[in-house]
């Protein structure tokens, strides 16, 4: 028989074909690798003809923009000439709109003294001031230096937030100053040569490559070759702006919902970018790697099939064998044998559950016979929910007084054997842990359970409480009347008062027998004695609600009552004793009835917890109750 190792291992050895798959995957990696250098190299190729135009256009910008604002500036001292030489033009907006149509400027403005718009091409601008907006203000200190003459960048308007180029200069005579605006064409044309969505026009770049310009700090795409994504953001398209600015050699992102690798370069603050799909980057590598996919995609199919089959064979098979056979162990079917002999290993792993299996039922019958050996009877029991059957010991049935019938029937069903324990917790002993009574028998019940499984001890306590009990009675309980002793009653008053709140209104009554004496020396102890039984039971359940009767010896009595609901309730009660004073009769023998008599002294508690002191009241309360009666 050929061993479990041997058998895998000769099924096992077309591993080594794993070889190919580690080839084709090496490959893979250095087309892709040498596809994403690539495209690196191109994109940075690119940025450097773009850097190179760009310095170009920007010296060409610099010039244009110094001789527009030159212009500009001649324009505002030539119209301030022609206003100083004829100032009757500033009446007439007509004649204002003509000198600007001569010197080919847009707008003229004339401020007063104060900064305040007073004449013009554009009348709808009276009144505006140097402080009328930020672009306007740019010219507010002209009013503390007369000598200035400012020429303002190209920037939005006030009114109307159109683009233009305004300079301004004092006359000569200092009455006024002159203000002209001219919209900046050929600055404006200069400037688009510098915008990078016209540069990226000029490039003869590949149709599936779009180039970028995103501004730095806000992410906005400001120029591209997919003129559609020119004013959105970053995110808009794929894109992330850390993303950007942190990379130094290319990532990858989805960009306009299609997988692409990226690849941007700083400008100042603009960043620069190239996207090429991935489709389009990685278009080469599918037709070289086509043949060794379809090898290796054989291959591993009868790898896969060749292999499984064997570990179906050889393994998986077997181990579910096994588990159906550990399934009906578990069941409670311990009498279920394991016999797999598909390999050396199985039939060890079989010979070794059957020997563990046994070892169980050996144990069980083990302990069975130890606790028989003991003086109590003890009795243990085990079931899982996963398994119908309980299996106990043998003193089980007798701990549960159950006939052999229906300790049958509760052995093989866990449920009904749950119910049976239910019920039995249902009755328990006071003053006792984890003891319940069954019959006329006492069970002391420990169980634990873990996950699925229970495991209990049963042990028969009958005879030990008894004893026990028999020990306190004969301890408490004053054995003549049959209430509690003085010990008894020291017991349970301290126990009652630990807690002095949750007795309610309560009173504690001091009581002596009257002519005990007498009755003992005319008819004798036993006619005593009976005379003490018959008042015991006078007060034995005394009381509307709870109480408790005490004889502390001789003749004397205590009898305390308790959980009353209003302290007028409680008096009522107290007061039945005057009437049982003087109206019942005690049976001493067949010929002899006297009256019962006695005298008695109550305290009433008032929710105090130092009972002892309440008896010393009470007794002196009695003896004054007795100097009474015997005064009548």
């Amino acid at each position: 028989m050929q061993t479990l190792r041997k058998i895998i291992s000769r099924y096992l050895r077309s591993v080594t074909f794993v070889l190919v798959v580690v080839l084709l995957a090496l490959i893979l990696c250095l087309q892709i690798m040498s596809e994403h250098k690539q495209a690196h190299q191109t994109a940075t190729q690119t940025f450097h003809q773009i850097e190179q135009l760009l310095e170009k256009n920007l010296a060409e910008l610099a010039e244009t923009k110094d001789a527009y604002r030159q212009t500009c500036l001649h324009n505002a001292e030539a119209i301030a000439y022609i206003i100083e030489d004829n100032p009757s033009v500033l009446d007439s907006v007509e004649e204002l709109k003509k000198i600007a149509g001569m010197m080919e400027v847009d707008e003229i403005h004339i401020f007063d003294t104060t900064g305040r718009i007073y004449a013009g091409t554009h009348p709808e601008y009276y009144d505006f001031t140097f402080d009328s907006g930020e672009q306007m203000q740019f010219f507010k200190p002209m009013l503390t230096d007369k000598s200035l003459r400012l020429v303002q960048d190209i920037t939005p308007n006030t009114a109307e937030a159109k683009m233009m180029q305004y300079s301004a200069l004092w006359s000569k005579n200092e009455a006024f100053i002159v203000q002209v605006g001219m919209e900046p064409v050929n600055v404006m044309k200069a400037t688009e040569k510098n915008e990078l969505s016209y540069l990226f026009s000029l490039f003869r770049v590949s149709p599936d490559a779009n180039y970028y310009a995103v501004n730095g700090k806000t992410g906005e795409i400001i120029g591209s070759t997919d003129l559609s994504c020119v004013g959105k953001s970053l995110s808009e398209i794929g894109l992330s702006l850390s993303a950007v600015t942190a990379d130094r050699n290319g990532f990858h992102a989805n960009v306009n919902g299609e997988e692409s690798y990226c690849v941007f370069a700083e400008h100042g603050d603009t960043y620069i970018g190239r996207v090429l799909s991935r489709r389009e980057m990685y278009q080469r590598i599918p037709a070289t790697t086509a043949g060794l996919a379809f090898c290796l995609i054989t291959i591993a199919i009868i790898l896969f099939h060749v292999v499984t089959r064997a570990m179906n064979q050889y393994v998986v098979d077997g181990i579910h064998r096994v588990n159906e056979k550990l399934h009906s162990i578990a069941q409670g079917n311990l009498d279920e044998m394991i016999d797999i002999q598909t390999s050396m290993e199985f039939s060890e792993l079989s010979s070794y559950i059957n020997r563990m299996k046994q070892s169980l039922l050996d144990n069980n019958e083990k302990m069975s016979y130890v606790l028989s050996k003991t003086n109590m009877y003890i009795g243990v029991y085990e079931y899982n929910r996963h398994m119908k059957r309980v299996r106990f010991t043998q003193h089980v049935p007798r701990i549960l007084c159950l006939e052999p019938e229906e300790a049958e029937k509760l052995s093989s069903d866990y449920r009904q054997f749950q119910t049976f324990i239910s019920e039995l917790c249902k009755d328990p002993v006071e003053g006792e842990s984890n003891v319940f009574s069954l019959k006329d028998h006492y069970v002391k019940l420990e169980e634990m359970g873990r996950d699925d499984e229970i495991f209990g001890v049963l042990i028969d306590v009958t005879e030990g409480i008894r004893k026990r009990r028999q020990i306190e009675a004969e301890r408490d309980f004053d054995p003549l009347t049959g209430l509690y002793n003085r010990r008894g009653l020291e017991i349970r008053l301290s126990t009652l008062f630990a807690e002095p709140e949750s007795l309610c209104h309560s009173a504690i009554i001091m009581i002596d027998a009257d002519n005990l004496k007498t009755i003992n020396d005319t008819y004798g102890h036993d006619a005593g004695d009976n005379y003490l039984k018959e008042i015991a039971d006078l007060f034995r359940d005394f009381g509307s609600k709870d109480s408790l009767s005490a004889r502390l010896g001789g003749d004397e009595f205590i009898l305390f009552l308790y959980h009353y609901d209003s302290e007028q309730e409680l008096t009522d009660t107290i007061a039945l004793l005057t009437d049982l004073q003087n109206s019942h009769f005690a049976t001493l023998n067949d010929q002899v009835r006297v009256p019962l008599r006695f005298s008695f002294g109550c305290s009433l508690t008032r929710q105090s917890s130092d009972y002892e002191k309440l008896m010393k009241e009470a007794d002196e309360k009695m003896y004054e109750n007795k100097r009474e009666r015997k005064n009548q």
